[in-house]
């Protein structure tokens, strides 16, 4: 699908979709628990739904309502089984390695399918400690990744900076085990954001974790996931973002709801930044709204906030003076390889953007003329295009825009609503 954006004038106020990050949360420990959960999600993603379908492949009922999702657990039968049951990913990271370290601990042979460039991002730390617990794993690197055996506790170490989601996905898993563990990460932290919503949620289903300091976790075997009958998912700051930043580099205010400003989502920083920014930025309990201002350039640290990098691109893009976005050099292992991808799209609607071995590096411009440009089969790049052609004197040509549903299906249909006329050709 190639969408055409002809005109975007956009103002007015829109409802922060579901938190993806969330709701593969909230699903996982629901599908552990003692009891039936109901999950408050109005809208699903490709994302959400390739967790929901691995869940229900290893036995856990998910039934979609109007409001959310009504799981009952899998049951301990259907823990340990004969054969191996097919766990379909589609390109979603997350699923993929939150399920890896719980499948294991579970004991039941699984065969997960990945589409997309999923196979070949980063998961060898996580697998070789895997192996070295207990798991028989066949190589990583292809489309079909076999999982048996059973994961048994003890001390696992992990590097801090290629993913969060190694060390989400062992927290899931290691509560269940009959021994306890210990993780240990090396090197920097990153996404620790990431991390402290994992561990709310463990909370919230009354399973312990106890940090012995900001690098290490120590987690109590044979505890047992108690649900709390009910869950709200928040709204998503990652998504918010893009109206947000839209608002400050656009002609009107925009208002965004449903957003929870005290949430553990790293990517509520978008206000800060937006602030920083020179954007006039309001916040009225789960409501924010971005007046443009005139914008100038700054520096940000994206050591946590790696999703928000390919936005804030676009809104330097129109910033005076200089921005540098530095310690982003993992976004190259994303859907795309996320700095290439957000320098080449923006580059190709006129922005002066340049990037380097760990960022990139933006001057901003008056004006800037449109284009033709690619998601490069990444959802937030084909986002970030779509927020820029707003503001370029010219119309802008979003070439493979279908890959949005992987996290916000109904973007164009938001962007329409704030006032843009686009088509899709």
């Amino acid at each position: 699908m190639n969408v055409l954006i002809k005109e975007a004038i956009l103002g007015g106020t829109v409802k922060a979709v579901a938190s993806k990050s969330h709701a593969h949360r909230f699903l996982i420990c629901a599908s552990l628990s003692n009891r039936e959960t109901f999950m408050a999600c109005p809208a699903s993603s490709g994302d959400i739904d390739a967790t929901i379908r691995c869940l229900q492949a290893l036995g856990a009922i998910i039934e979609r309502r109007s409001d959310g999702f009504n799981i009952t657990p899998i049951s301990p039968q259907l823990r340990k089984r004969d054969g191996l049951a097919v766990l379909d990913c589609g390109e979603s990271g997350s699923t993929l390695r939150f399920l890896l370290p719980v499948c294991g601990a579970l004991g039941c042979g699984v065969s997960f399918i990945m589409g997309g460039r999923l196979p070949a991002r980063p998961l060898f730390a996580l697998y070789n400690e895997m192996v070295s617990h207990g798991c028989v794993l066949t190589e990583p690197g292809n489309p079909r990744l076999d999982c048996e055996g059973q994961l048994t506790g003890g001390t696992y170490t992990l590097p801090g900076n290629i993913s969060s989601q190694y060390i989400s996905g062992l927290l899931f898993a290691l509560p269940l085990l009959n021994s306890d563990s210990l993780i240990r990460v090396t090197g920097v932290l990153e996404s620790r954001p990431y991390i402290d919503m994992t561990l709310e949620t463990l909370r919230s289903f009354n399973i312990e974790i106890h940090e012995e300091d900001k690098m290490s976790f120590r987690i109590p075997g044979g505890q047992t996931y108690v649900s709390p009958g009910n869950v709200q998912v928040e709204g998503d700051w990652s998504n918010a973002a893009f109206w947000l930043s839209a608002g400050a580099i656009g002609q009107n205010r925009i208002t965004c709801t449903n957003l929870n400003p005290a949430s553990r989502q790293g990517d509520r920083a978008i206000i800060e930044i937006l602030s920083r920014f020179g954007a006039d930025v309001s916040v009225s309990k789960n409501t924010v709204t971005v007046t443009p201002c005139k914008l100038r350039g700054i520096d940000i640290d994206a050591e946590n906030i790696p999703d928000l990098v390919p936005v804030l691109a676009a809104v330097a893009s129109k910033a005076e003076g200089r921005t540098v976005i530095r310690n982003a050099g993992r976004l190259r292992l994303k859907e795309s390889d996320r700095l290439r991808a957000t320098a080449a799209s923006l580059s190709s609607l006129g922005a002066d953007i340049t990037e380097n071995d760990d960022g990139l590096i933006i001057t901003g411009k008056k004006t800037l003329p449109g284009g033709e440009t690619d998601s490069f089969g990444d959802h937030r790049i084909a986002m970030t295009a779509a927020i820029l052609s707003s503001v370029c004197a010219g119309p802008a040509l979003v070439k493979n825009a279908e890959t949005v549903n992987k996290s916000y299906p109904g973007f164009f249909d938001d962007l329409a609503a704030l006032g843009a006329k686009s088509a899709e050709v």
